[in-house]
């Protein structure tokens, strides 16, 4: 059983907008946090946004703050990034990912279980 499997991601236009969707397993449910990163070639993957399991606390990198929007249904253990207002330096393959028990946020080495990856592609 795959843990994460992600979807979502395209070729927009400057401006316009993409959701993405990240589908947890058995593994996943119930996790502390999930998470977005992006990771564009040559760099290390940068952290988005995350969301606590009660949906109560989120938190955004300020390069997408006021245009990105992450949830999360807990019925169906998905997660959402609502990403609007997009820009050609927002391409880069998005991840998702799962941290069980709290750790440090920004650093992808405590993520447990991590998504293959959705390519999105903003041309200007």
């Amino acid at each position: 059983q795959v843990p994460l499997v992600e979807s979502g991601g395209g070729l927009v236009q400057a401006g316009g907008s993409l959701r993405l969707s990240c589908a947890g397993s058995g593994r996943t449910f119930g996790s502390y946090l999930m998470g977005w990163f992006r990771q564009v070639p040559g760099k290390e993957r940068e952290f988005i946004a995350a969301i606590t399991y009660s949906g109560r606390d989120t938190y955004y990198d300020d390069s997408v703050k006021g245009r990105f929007n992450i949830s999360r249904d807990k019925a169906i253990n998905t997660v959402y990034l609502q990403m609007n207002s997009l820009k050609p330096e927002d391409t880069a393959v998005y991840y998702c990912a799962c941290m069980l028990v709290q750790g440090p946020m920004l650093d992808p080495r405590v993520y447990n279980y991590w998504g293959q990856g959705t390519q999105v592609t903003v041309s200007s």
